[in-house]
Formats: C-alpha cells, sequence, structure tokens
C-alpha cells in the first residue's frame, strides 16, 4: 500500500499547498468495497477532470451505517489499500460520517465528481462546490458492475 496516499484533511491541504502551479484539484467518494470496473471506470474519468484527485473513503462504521450491518465486505484498511495502488489517485482521506460534507467544505475542490446514479442537485457539498467557483460533473455509470451485484452472484 502507499500509505503517502493516506492522509488526514489537514496533511492534503498541506500537500496542496506546496505545488508550486494552479492545478485543479479534484473529489469523489464512496464505499468502493469490492473494487471493481466500475468504480475503476469512476477513477480514470474523474482524473482526466483534474490534476490533483481525492478520494473520500467511507469508513467501516460509514458503510455500515449506508449498507447495513454485513458491509463493507472488506476493512477500510483493505479498500484504502486498493485505491492507492491507482495511480489515478493522488489521495485518500477516510472519513467517519454519512457523507463526506465537512470534508468537501474543508478541501473546496475545485471539481466534484460523483457517478452517474446521482442528479447534481442532489450530490452532498454541490452547492458547496459551485457557491465558491467550482463545478459539479456526473460520469456515467459503467453498466452492469455494482459490489451488490457481486454478492448476490457470490451468494448463489
Amino acid at each position: 500500500m502507499n500509505v503517502e496516499k493516506v492522509l488526514s484533511e489537514k496533511e492534503i491541504l498541506k500537500k496542496i499547498s506546496k505545488i508550486e502551479d494552479k492545478i485543479i484539484i479534484g473529489f469523489t467518494n464512496g464505499c468502493f468495497d469490492l473494487l471493481h470496473e466500475g468504480h475503476l471506470y469512476l477513477i480514470r474519468e474523474s482524473k482526466k477532470r483534474c490534476d490533483f484527485l481525492i478520494i473520500g473513503l467511507n469508513s467501516d462504521e460509514s458503510v455500515k451505517i449506508l449498507k447495513g450491518q454485513n458491509r463493507p465486505i472488506e476493512s477500510q484498511k483493505q479498500r484504502a489499500m486498493n485505491l492507492s495502488k491507482l495511480e489515478e489517485v493522488d489521495a485518500i482521506t477516510i472519513f467517519n460520517t454519512e457523507t463526506p460534507e465537512n470534508i468537501i467544505k474543508d478541501l473546496n475542490p475545485d471539481i466534484l465528481i460523483k457517478g452517474g446514479d446521482y442528479n447534481k442537485a442532489d450530490i452532498v457539498g454541490s452547492q458547496f462546490v459551485i457557491e465558491n467557483g467550482g463545478s459539479v460533473e456526473v460520469i456515467d455509470l459503467l453498466p452492469g458492475f455494482s459490489t451488490t451485484k457481486i454478492i448476490n452472484e457470490r451468494m448463489k
């Protein structure tokens, strides 16, 4: 695992501040449980839209709130390790809350990116990012890929 990529919000801000050129900061978030081709597509497409891509990773506790007591399948440490191996990912921060709203407000990314199962107006932090001069993008989902689908297929 590239532990240098797993950082606190303060560490990410410090890292960004040391970059001399003006860069586009991108942010996306998710559980990324059982990393699959749909996740990889979202991350690759996200990186095309920014210079520095930050992943907000739901903690184990946060995933349980969103997905139920039987999730996540992989621990936050494993999920962070999987993401840290990706060239497109510049930083990962783990959050314990149900949404990454506070992280988005702290990091104030130039672009907020989510998968196509969201409407721009419903994306947590979208209003804040837009009010601060940023943009929000929704990337079409890669059809046929989901962690729930993988779990259901394994249960058969």
